[in-house]
């Protein structure tokens, strides 16, 4: 019986302490992957849009190495709905037996609010303002500090997404998210601290990717993997 008593007192003794430190703010780090490489089709549209070229495979093969050697345990692994991001998740996740990704819908491409007229004036207001809502959802849902201890979150998505979530972390005009390029298959890494505050580690970060295989960023060429003609005399 007293041994019983003491146990007891032990545990009502640690129990606080133990519930305060699973509630203790810690640091979340985001690290957003873009796509890889695909071919649009107007016969398909972009919802869920087509397959990634053969060099967009290529390309999350080489991304999915990336993020497989880095030093630190992905705790969470979100994937959007469009077919290019599933089929660069699947392609990445052969470099993470055992682990399954998690389809949120809010992370599909859609276009926000831009400082340029001649993108504007192609777009309807209804659909600027339910993509700004679709993505402020995301980053109220995921960009804030992890609880009890720091958690890694891998997200595979779009450029137009990634772009407005820096901005969002970044504090400044959300419509300045054009003024930023990120390639296919490009690493972008965000931290989250305990108290809230964001730190933009990388943008756009493509050194996985050899000077051949870059693209969608300013500046790159359209490539492919397809063989070209033999010059021949």
């Amino acid at each position: 019986m007293n041994r019983f008593l003491l146990s007891l007192c032990w545990l009502l003794l640690i129990t606080p302490v133990y519930s305060a430190d699973i509630q203790t703010p810690a640091a979340r780090i985001i690290v957003l992957v873009r796509h890889g490489y695909y071919v649009p089709d107007p016969a398909i549209g972009d919802q869920p849009g087509p397959h990634l070229a053969p060099i967009g495979v290529a390309q999350a093969q080489l991304v999915g190495a990336r993020l497989a050697g880095l030093p630190t345990r992905f705790d969470a692994m979100y994937v959007s709905p469009v077919q290019r991001a599933r089929d660069t998740a699947a392609i990445i996740a052969g470099d993470f037996p055992g682990r399954h990704f998690e389809v949120v819908d809010d992370l599909a491409e859609c276009t926000p609010p831009t400082r340029r007229p001649e993108i504007m004036a192609h777009e309807k207001p209804k659909d600027l303002a339910a993509c700004t809502a679709q993505l402020d959802r995301v980053f109220a849902r995921y960009f804030k500090p992890s609880i009890g201890h720091e958690r890694t979150e891998l997200f595979v998505c779009h450029g137009d997404v990634i772009r407005y979530l820096v901005t969002r972390a970044l504090g400044v005009d959300t419509k300045a998210w054009l003024e930023m390029s990120v390639g296919n298959a490009s690493i972008t890494e965000i931290r989250i601290e305990a108290n809230g505050s964001f730190k933009v580690i990388s943008v756009g970060d493509v050194g996985h990717l050899p000077p051949s295989m870059l693209t969608g960023a300013t500046g790159d060429s359209e490539r492919s993997l397809a063989i070209p003609p033999l010059p021949v005399q």
